[in-house]
């Protein structure tokens, strides 16, 4: 009997713990006018460190299918003062560019996903914490999951 008490004394103080966890979505604010607040959730992984996400930003649009586009601006990080959770945000998209290579005038144009020119913009995985993205209204945001294999293979001397 004493055993059962300690288990249910155990199991409601964890019960309570849990109902008592703050919401991590409360460091978020809402987005501000012309702005949307983008959120993912990625699934708990075994180990964790061996995971990264991408984060894609851009735009469809009706482009040819002769030439590469992008778009400038970045992706920044800030961390939520009193909270200590990173956020990511894209205060603009824009102007395009692209490269110059002569197609014919008359040939449709395709819609295309096309994203910002800089470097991937690679963070952390963490399941514990939403990835929570700012941008501006009409950009859409996308990811991919990165994962590496558990050997790491040596280098040869040369």
């Amino acid at each position: 009997m004493r055993i059962v008490r300690s288990l249910a004394v155990i199991l409601s103080l964890v019960a309570m713990s849990v109902a008592a966890a703050p919401d991590n979505m409360k460091a978020f604010p809402p987005a501000e006018a012309g702005m949307v607040r983008y959120v993912l959730q990625v699934p708990k992984q075994n180990d964790e460190t061996a995971f990264k996400v991408e984060l894609i930003v851009g735009k469809t649009v009706q482009v040819d299918e002769g030439n590469r586009y992008f778009f400038s601006g970045s992706i920044v990080e800030e961390t939520i003062e009193g909270w200590g959770f990173p956020r990511y945000i894209v205060s603009k998209l824009g102007p395009m560019a692209g490269t110059l290579m002569a197609v014919d005038p008359d040939a449709p144009k395709k819609s295309r996903f096309v994203t910002l020119g800089a470097d991937p913009f690679i963070i952390r995985y963490n399941s514990l914490l939403p990835v929570v993205v700012y941008a501006p209204e009409g950009v859409e945001v996308r990811y991919r999951i990165w994962s590496a294999p558990p050997e790491a293979k040596a280098i040869g001397k040369g």
